[in-house]
């Protein structure tokens, strides 16, 4: 499965592991739905949101290798 990066878009990294919302969801990404964040980069993101990307990085894709576990 591909790696999540920083420059990724929401909406990309969405398309490569839907399963990452809780994820996002629990750092207080709250906004998953909103068109604008789809277009937002991780690093953006976690720049607005106060959050160290690569820690972010880190979570995002802990959860993108579990989904590949399953697969």
């Amino acid at each position: 499965m591909k790696d999540i990066t920083a420059d990724m878009t929401i909406g990309e990294a969405l398309n490569v592991n839907p399963d990452i919302v809780p994820v996002l969801m629990q750092i207080g990404m709250h906004c998953i739905g909103c068109p604008a964040s789809m277009g937002e980069t991780i690093e953006e993101a976690a720049m607005v949101h106060g959050i160290d990307v690569n820690e972010l990085l880190d979570h995002i894709n802990m959860a993108n290798d579990e989904k590949e576990d399953k697969d």
